[in-house]
């Protein structure tokens, strides 16, 4: 199987990085230079029509959203290696739902908060942002729940939900998330980022 990961460095593109670091997986690498404006490329925008990295390519056939190349990652290698849950198990369900709980519940208050605090001038809204806070600081007190009554995402180990759901969160605290205020979100955190596969440059 041949796998090309287009990517920038220090972008959305870095959590698929530490995931294909963490399982292994052989591939090749094709830098896209985004600020460049090479993503906007006729050639590109053929395998993302969003223009956006990351993707891959399998075999030639694109893969692309962030959430779906971590989803198929964890069905292709993550089960042999020990870091997905298998399928017919409710720790599957588990990783998946929490997988689109960063993506889609919690990546959408992000996505407003981004705008009303670090968006354009007329966009931006103090107001605003000091809900979309309150609504991270009430996500992120669920996630604190949740690591309080287990020590992983999914039960007793680290698996890949973990990276998934840390890269969210974890770059959340630098638009002004009140992460440090959950101390078992905090220390999982500083757990997952200590691991080899989240080091270097990504």
């Amino acid at each position: 199987m041949s796998i090309v990961f287009h990517w920038y460095p220090q972008s959305s593109a870095s959590p698929i990085a530490c995931a294909l670091a963490e399982l292994q997986v052989p591939h090749e690498r094709v830098k896209v230079d985004i600020q460049a404006g090479e993503q906007r490329r006729p050639e590109f925008l053929a395998l993302n029509p969003n223009g956006k990295v990351p993707t891959l390519t399998v075999d030639g056939a694109p893969l692309f959203e962030a959430l779906a190349i971590h989803l198929w990652l964890g069905e292709q290698w993550g089960v042999e290696r020990g870091l997905w849950p298998a399928a017919g198990t409710s720790q599957r369900l588990a990783a998946m739902s929490w997988c689109t709980w960063a993506y889609v519940t919690y990546g959408a208050v992000v996505s407003r908060l981004y705008v009303v605090a670090h968006g354009d001038e007329q966009s931006r809204d103090a107001r605003q942002a000091e809900r979309a806070i309150a609504d991270l600081d009430s996500l992120l007190g669920l996630l604190d729940a949740h690591l309080t009554r287990q020590p992983w995402m999914v039960g007793d180990k680290y698996s890949l939900a973990d990276l998934v759901v840390a890269s969210v969160v974890g770059y959340t605290a630098f638009l002004g998330a009140p992460v440090a205020a959950h101390p078992k979100v905090q220390a999982w955190l500083s757990t997952i980022k200590a691991r080899p596969a989240m080091q270097g440059e990504v």
